[in-house]
């Protein structure tokens, strides 16, 4: 165990003190609630099932129980009326209600972002630490919480302390309760928190302030959480780090724990098993001994893609863009840099500037585009409004995002990135054929890159934009588009953008792990905050158009980091930045050797020849190390004869071939995507 100083006196003001008037808002607020009328309401299941309850009595977990003990005893989460609600928390009035466990992707993150809680008590409990913030990160991997230890600086040496304090908690069976407090009371209880104190003071003064208490722990939280503590079974610590508070260097240093959990042991021994799989195919691992893309401390966040990296990279461009002839887009190119007073007409102002890269030309400021939205609007309501609808814009421009130095990470976090990013300008009635097309799209190329998929749609949020009647049919839309398409998919309620409804696709690779690539949303303001119009059908009428922002790949960066991990190096031919590589037996075939590759490399491919003076055996093990599709070994034999001895990579066994017939085989490979 290391031993380590710890702020008793912190711990032995602040706690007594949270928990007490935890207890005192809970008591009033409770006495208020059993003062109010227990009128009937109906609660609606998503079969269609009516039951009958009492408002501001009945629960989740009562109507769990009803429908069946297994039920109640895995209900991790629920949805009122599209709004995630704790179990215990009473039902206010008529209303839908969807019930989570833990195999649904809501119970899954509503879990973990209880676990941080439960990291969060063990570390503050062990440490005396100031807990900062304690998410769910990207949904399948882990969560962690943010504190402020003063000098001390964790490592893996800490974790068995943290993990029996987290486990020695869930054991308890520590339920999760929340309050409502005011400014004042959320202050007042975390007065000895500078960092919390922060964070009540940046909200806006209509939001509801929640606090939740597990044990000792009285935390600042919006919640919701799983019922108690103990349906976390199993619980490890994965790494520690340094991180800035709110990211920014010039604030306090802090530390950050991030952890995973499972409800049984069995399923965090395997998530363990799998983590250790996906480090031997790091990508920054498998990328720095390929030779594909390198960084330097003069620009962080930004990579360097070596020639051998720009073949892939632009392999994924062209692929998409060979689409774009096929399926009706027109590709533009527009500046990477604009006067903020775009920004400030499109939004992203007030709620992205921090996030952009800002310099001040002759005395005005500008932004460097962090998305091409708006640039795509100009393009419209300039040159583009004419055009018959739809219009399929499309854009691989570089994009800048000014992201905090501890969230970079490798070429899935970065500042500058490519998208294969598109919009589309319709007409409402054209929304759900385009959707539909999009779909296909997206199912050709995820097909082609082995990478499969599943689709959510996420409908209006609690705060929108826009009329009713509009989200509605558009919801309506992309449900017949779904449905259409044919693939399964779910309904995620409540969780659409503020601008309008979206399908949500995420991807799994073959190490079982989940990412958010594809982008498909319906945007409503965009179009009115740029006045974009358009004729309508019968010409008499100006409308504005809908727009679909659509991407397929994504970040190429971040793609290209997903798919050199899920080949775990191998690349396929198609795709590969060392299809073959031709070998000579000896000097005497040398000659020979660099003619082959001459002629490979004349037809497009991707060759390299080995004149080195070793042995052949050597040289075939290196290329088989390199990952080259094809080991070409020619002797004086094949020199004779004009042919090639062939070893496919992974392969023992040889094939001969003409050139000819290896050139046909090479074209059927690319052609075919293998």
């Amino acid at each position: 165990m290391v031993s380590h100083p710890k702020d008793d006196e912190y711990l032995n003001a602040a706690i007594p003190k949270r928990i007490k008037m935890f207890e005192f808002i809970q008591a009033e607020q409770k006495t208020q609630r059993l003062s109010l009328s227990p009128d009937p309401i109906k609660v609606t299941l998503p079969d269609g099932t009516v039951k009958d309850a009492a408002k501001w009595q009945t629960t989740p977990f009562d109507v769990a129980k009803e429908i069946s003990k297994n039920l109640a005893n895995n209900a991790l989460i629920a949805r009122v009326n599209g709004v995630l609600w704790d179990m215990a928390r009473p039902l206010e009035q008529d209303c839908e209600l969807r019930i989570y466990k833990f195999e649904d992707d809501e119970g899954r993150d509503t879990f973990w972002h209880s676990s941080a809680r439960i990291l969060g008590q063990s570390l503050e409990m062990e440490y005396g630490c100031k807990l900062c913030i304690g998410p769910c990160t990207t949904r399948g991997e882990d969560f962690y919480y943010d504190a402020f230890y003063g000098d001390l600086g964790l490592n893996d040496d800490h974790f068995k302390q943290i993990e029996a304090g987290a486990l020695k908690a869930a054991a308890k069976k520590q339920p999760f309760e929340r309050i409502e407090v005011t400014r004042d009371q959320a202050l007042e209880m975390f007065s000895d928190n500078k960092f919390k104190v922060e964070i009540i003071n940046d909200l806006d003064a209509d939001k509801t302030i929640t606090v939740y208490r597990c044990g000792p722990l009285v935390d600042l939280c919006g919640g919701p959480h799983i019922p108690d503590t103990s349906f976390v079974k199993a619980i490890a610590c994965l790494k520690a780090s340094s991180a800035y508070w709110r990211g920014n260097k010039d604030r306090a240093t802090l530390q950050r724990v991030y952890g995973i959990s499972y409800p049984d042991q069995k399923s965090l021994k395997e998530y363990l098993l799998r983590l250790e799989e996906a480090k031997k195919y790091d990508h920054r691992i498998l990328g720095a001994k390929q030779k594909l893309f390198s960084r330097h401390e003069l620009s962080p966040g930004s990579w360097f893609f070596l020639p051998h990296g720009a073949r892939v990279y632009n392999k994924l461009i062209d692929f998409i863009r060979s689409q774009y002839r096929v399926r009706g887009y027109q590709e533009v190119i527009s500046p990477n840099l604009f006067n903020m007073d775009l920004w400030v007409q499109s939004g992203h102002a007030a709620n992205y500037k921090k996030n952009m890269f800002i310099l001040e030309i002759e005395k005005h400021e500008f932004g460097l585009k962090p998305m091409n939205c708006p640039g795509h609007c100009l393009f419209f309501r300039q040159f583009l409004s004419d055009w018959e609808l739809p219009l399929r814009i499309a854009d691989f421009g570089v994009l800048h995002r000014n992201e905090a130095s501890g969230a970079l990470s490798g070429l899935t976090r970065v500042r500058r990135f490519q998208q294969d990013d598109a919009h589309i300008f319709c007409r409402e009635s054209q929304i759900k054929d385009e959707v539909r097309e999009v779909l296909k799209f997206i199912d050709y190329v995820y097909e082609i890159l082995g990478l499969t998929y599943d689709l959510k749609l996420s409908t209006r949020p609690e705060k929108f934009l826009g009329e009713i009647a509009t989200w509605e049919k558009a919801e309506s839309a992309l449900k017949e588009a779904l449905d259409e398409f044919g693939k399964p998919w779910q309904l995620n309620e409540g969780d659409g953008a503020f601008y309008g409804p979206k399908i949500d696709i995420n991807v799994s690779d073959a190490l079982s792990r989940k990412f958010q690539c594809a982008t498909l949303q319906l945007d409503f303001q965009l179009p009115d905050n740029f006045k974009l119009e358009y004729s309508a059908e019968d010409e008499a009428k100006i409308e504005t158009p809908v727009m679909i922002h659509r991407a397929i790949l994504g970040s190429v960066e971040r793609m290209f980091a997903i798919l050199l991990e899920h080949y775990k190096g191998k690349w396929p031919f198609w795709l590969s930045p060392r299809q073959a590589i031709v070998c000579p037996v000896s000097e005497k075939s040398q000659a020979y050797a660099e003619k082959v590759k001459d002629e490979i490399y004349s037809k497009g491919f991707h060759v390299d020849a080995d004149l080195t003076d070793r042995k052949i055996q050597k040289k075939v093990r290196e290329a088989q190390l390199a990952q080259y599709n094809y080991i070409l070994v020619v002797g004086e034999q094949e020199a004779e004869t004009g042919q090639v001895s062939v070893r496919v990579r992974d392969k023992a066994d040889l094939t001969t071939m003409s050139i000819e017939g290896l050139l046909e085989r090479f074209s059927e490979d690319a052609k075919n995507f293998r």
